[in-house]
């Protein structure tokens, strides 16, 4: 496993991360404690010392399961999580006033076992809470030594700038990938230019990249592609070209699809960290070997060239949830 530093202020975490969500929330029937703890604790035996995690995966149940399989660990490991749903629950809107701030910092260094958290994401812009607040409160819980980084997801420039200015933000996590190359418009320019380092969720297109979907799939109770425009039949169906081209450039290297998208996001910049997540310890083998996959300018031209010319039909998610993103 290869190492990075999360841009000018942020920790030092392996090249490739962990993204728990999905062990508990979001993808349909959450795993057994048993599987969890195996699937996190093969992940660090492999090199993963970042893990991703929230409050709002099954109401702080995630953060319970990652904070006891790496409690042995702890010193060793970055942990992320996140504050900023109405109670901790997603389809609920956002709450980022100062004292829900508070209240969830102590929630979470509860549920993850410990007396820090390495870095403490705000889930969602909060239209209602000026940004100089939200920033200046996570400060002071950086100075009382439980937080000791500062990070936002989805933000757009200018809640970035704000925030940036009051406490300096070290990560930035947003969705990036083969199929979803928005950041590259406004936000990684900006990343540069503050020193913030860049953290893709998402970065095998929520499963689609890896080659493993197709229209004929059909997705489990609780699993939350079943609402997204772009996982819609008719999408999957436009979209397996894109697949299927990429899958030809990874077979001749003797690589697979998803080895491809995720070393692809590495050779963007180097202060980007990307956290696949999975429940099969076949797949977190195959994702971490992308770490020591470095695609030649040749290879990194052919995926260009494919990008250029196929246009991914769909819209990443539906219209109720994407009002919420980017602010």
């Amino acid at each position: 496993m290869n190492y990075r530093t999360l841009g000018t202020h942020g920790p030092t975490v392996s090249a490739l991360g962990l993204g728990c969500m999905g062990l508990s929330f979001g993808y349909g029937p959450a795993v057994t404690r048993e599987h969890g703890l195996e699937v996190i604790r093969r992940a660090y035996d492999l090199g993963v010392t970042f893990f991703d995690t929230a409050e709002a995966y099954a109401q702080g149940a995630n953060e319970v399961l990652v904070g006891e399989a790496l409690a042995a660990v702890r010193d060793k490991v970055v942990i992320a999580t996140k504050f900023g749903f109405t109670d901790g629950d997603s389809t609920k809107g956002v709450d980022s006033r100062p004292e829900r701030i508070r209240q969830v910092a102590e929630a979470s260094l509860r549920n993850l076992g410990t007396d820090y958290i390495d870095l403490f994401y705000q889930h969602r812009v909060d239209p209602a809470v000026p940004m100089e607040d939200v920033a200046g409160t996570v400060r002071d819980l950086i100075v009382e030594g439980k937080v000791r980084h500062f990070g936002m997801s989805e933000a757009g420039a200018a809640s970035l700038r704000r925030a940036h200015a009051v406490q300096p933000v070290a990560a930035l996590q947003s969705e990036y990938s083969l199929w979803w190359r928005e950041p590259e418009r406004e936000i990684l320019p900006l990343c540069e230019e503050l020193g913030i380092g860049f953290v893709p969720f998402s970065p095998l297109g929520k499963g689609f990249l890896t080659g493993s979907i197709t229209a004929d799939t059909t997705f489990a109770d609780g699993d939350f592609r079943k609402v997204v425009p772009r996982f819609e039949a008719d999408a999957r169906r436009a979209n397996q070209a894109l697949v299927d081209r990429i899958t030809a450039i990874a077979h001749a290297r003797g690589a697979t699809s998803a080895q491809v998208a995720l070393a692809w996001l590495l050779s963007r910049r180097p202060w980007i960290a990307p956290i696949p997540g999975t429940t099969k310890l076949h797949r977190l083998e195959e994702n971490l070997a992308a770490a020591e996959l470095v695609l030649d300018a040749g290879e990194l031209a052919q995926i260009e060239a494919v990008l250029a010319a196929i246009q991914v039909q769909g819209e990443r998610y539906p219209a109720s949830i994407a009002a919420r993103q980017g602010r």
